[in-house]
């Protein structure tokens, strides 16, 4: 039977899709595309687009195609021997690519695509490939003498492998906890759909009671409403301790953590680089470390004194009114709540009667269709999981401009968090025109006790951030495979359409129209809704420095820290006395589930959020300006950024639609913070 994974004929073939199909695909792509280089690297004549660039983007198409699809399914629906395969097959991959990165011969080929006459009249979008691949060869260490070639080759191999360990070992460790509580008193505040969840959960182990879990749409909302203080501190100890010393040996990350650190400054090093982080920005908007560095400073200093008050306030309401002395870690979500309803008379469960799944989805593709100009509709598609749905964006007249898949569901088998990742990028083959296809995936409840899902409004801005990222990918005009969609986009700058779009859901027009009352059906009363307008900036000053938080621990960790000497959480510690507000209990390990930066992207990049947060709201300054579903500034917000892809500096694409340079006053503006320097 042939392997499904090296179908590259339509979409890709996910029910078919088994362990045993990864390593023999890997195998035959990777030596195809080695087969490709030998064949351009004996070029009789000069590198031309046609000739050079094409059959490379051919060759490593295919392979990226194929390990998108894996890389996909280990995260979405992981399992023992999935995971094994992809452990085998991602230091080949990492190989492959990674020896490309350095391959002289493919190097001085693009530098005669760059010295060639014809070069200054190529298309915009050519012409930043190159010199994107000319960068990334120097990054690559393509420069280096065979010696430091091969050790740089052999970190990355290693780094990819310790980047998965760690995301396999947080998953592990999230999925092994598993509270059970027999008395339903201790069960008090907690929301009754996330009870019936968590009995169908013991229940499916023939356990009596419920079972509580870490997964984000049980962890979340008993660290919100749960009465019983001692559950919410197990709780809490459990989330903070995955994968450290406090767990299964073999999950623990800390030396992972270390490793990886000493890697990736190895790697600069050779480089000629001071830091990692210098590597890490040579591909983004900063420019230096320590510009980065002077913005989240900047940030840190202006915002603090917000958050001081509102922890005061929350110190104050808990004394006053809850009998606690203190709000520690593991009653600030707790308390927040209680202070939130009290001053704002609602709470989040109560507004999240109003958002059920097909409602919102129907809101959010509304909202696209008017200011895009598009059509949304869902087609057929093999999927991964029967719960997961597939869509088609097609124009005006009906022409297909992309697709993409929707999995909205919490699983023991799929990774944390909310992502969006390409499947296929848009690219021009001849005539026709390749359409891009994206995956988006989210961990919401699903449906409990004959209910539709319903969404917390926390929940709709995150379907509609990662929303944005699908659309910076689908929306694309760009044919050039190395800069279309989200390729190519500064990284500190990939967050604008995603960001953007969440500015929406604070929209009466926009959410009105996207509730129902899963027992009413009644639309969400206007006076409820100004009181979340009312409440939209509850406690900013506290959630701009933990995103701060963050970011500072990322950037000194990956420019300034030095792994031989340094230790991780001494680090952390003297960021947080820097912008914390909330004090952290001394066996708190956040970093060993920091996926972002330790099996992300982001690393020396976390400070990316805060960066694009000015682009997107000086962005959507634009909509507040000249109406919100206004469908000409949507034309011009959809062809100046999200058509330009990569094609061009994410500055120029911001200017071309903003009309001038971002200013940081819609920011703050916002967040409901006036600040002095």
């Amino acid at each position: 039977m042939p392997n499904p994974l090296l179908d590259f004929s339509a979409l890709p073939r996910f029910a078919s899709i088994r362990a045993e199909h990864v390593e023999p695909a890997v195998d035959r792509l990777i030596a195809e595309g080695r087969g490709t280089i030998e064949r351009l690297a004996s070029l009789d004549v000069a590198p031309t687009w046609e000739n050079f660039v094409e059959p490379l983007d051919d060759a490593n198409e295919k392979l990226a195609r194929m390990w998108a699809q894996v890389s996909h399914l280990n995260a979405v629906l992981n399992s023992p021997e999935l995971r094994t395969a992809y452990n085998a097959s991602l230091p080949k991959v990492t190989q492959y690519f990674s020896e490309q990165g350095q391959d002289q011969r493919l190097h001085a080929g693009f530098k005669a695509l760059r010295a060639a006459g014809a070069f200054e009249s190529a298309p915009p979008a050519r012409k930043r490939h190159v010199e994107n691949e000319l960068r990334d060869f120097r990054l690559g260490g393509a420069e280096l003498p065979p010696p430091e070639k091969a050790r740089f080759l052999a970190i990355q191999e290693e780094l990819a492998k310790l980047a998965s360990r760690f995301q396999d070992n947080v998953l592990d460790a999230t999925n092994d906890f598993g509270l059970f509580v027999e008395d339903e008193a201790e069960l008090s505040g907690i929301p009754q759909d996330v009870r019936d969840t968590a009995r169908e959960a013991a229940a499916k182990e023939g356990r009596e009671g419920w079972k509580l879990t870490l997964h984000m749409p049980c962890y979340q909302p008993v660290m919100q409403y749960a009465d019983h203080h001692g559950l919410r501190e197990r709780m809490y100890r459990a989330y903070v301790t995955r994968a450290s010393e406090f767990g299964k040996p073999e999950w623990d990350n800390t030396s992972n953590i270390r490793r990886l650190l000493e890697l990736r400054a190895e790697g600069a090093r050779l480089l000629g680089y001071t830091s990692f982080a210098d590597v890490s920005l040579a591909t983004k908007m900063a420019a230096s470390p320590g510009e980065a560095l002077e913005f989240l400073d900047d940030l840190a200093r202006r915002s603090k004194p917000f958050a001081e008050r509102d922890m005061e306030e929350l110190r104050a309401f808990a004394r006053g009114d809850l009998n606690l002395a203190d709000v520690r870690a593991s009653d600030a979500a707790y308390v927040s709540e209680k202070l939130r309803q009290r001053r704002y008379s609602f709470s989040d469960q109560e507004v999240k009667q109003y958002f059920p799944e097909e409602d919102v989805i129907a809101g959010m593709f509304r909202v696209v269709e008017t200011i895009y100009g598009v059509k949304i509709r869902g087609a057929e598609a093999e999927t991964w999981h029967p719960t997961v749905r597939f869509y088609e964006i097609s124009d005006a007249a009906g022409g297909r401009i992309g697709q993409f898949y929707l999995d909205l569901y919490a699983r023991e088998s799929k990774r944390g968090g909310a992502w969006m990742d390409d499947a296929i990028n848009r690219r021009r083959r001849g005539s026709r025109v390749q359409t891009p296809v994206a995956f988006l995936t989210c961990n919401f409840s699903a449906p409990v006790g004959g209910k539709p899902a319903l969404f917390t409004h926390n929940e709709v801005n995150t379907l509609f951030h990662e929303f944005g990222h699908g659309l910076h990918q689908l929306l694309t005009q760009v044919d050039v495979l190395g800069v279309t969609g989200i390729n190519g986009v500064e990284w500190d700058a990939v967050e604008l359409p995603s960001q953007f779009m969440e500015n929406f859901c604070w929209e009466w027009d926009v959410v009105a129209p996207m509730t129902r009352h899963v027992d009413t059906g009644e639309r969400i009363p206007r006076a409820l809704f100004d009181r979340m307008i009312a409440a939209k900036n509850f406690q900013s000053g506290m959630q701009f420095v933990r995103q701060l938080e963050f970011a500072l621990f990322d950037m000194h960790l990956h420019f300034d820290f030095d792994p031989a000497r340094g230790e991780v959480l001494k680090l952390l510690e003297s960021v947080r006395a820097k912008v914390a507000v909330i004090p952290a209990p001394g066996y708190n390990r956040f970093p060993n589930q920091f996926s972002h930066i330790f099996a992300g992207g982001y690393a020396a990049g976390y400070y990316s959020y805060k960066w694009a947060e000015v682009l997107s709201s000086d962005a959507y300054g634009a909509f507040e300006e000249g109406g919100v579903l206004n469908p000409e500034v949507g034309e011009k917000f959809r062809r100046e950024v999200l058509a330009s892809g990569g094609s061009r500096p994410a500055l120029e694409s911001f200017v071309a639609f903003r009309g001038r340079k971002p200013q940081i006053d819609a920011l703050l503006r916002h967040n409901g913070m006036t600040f002095r320097a």
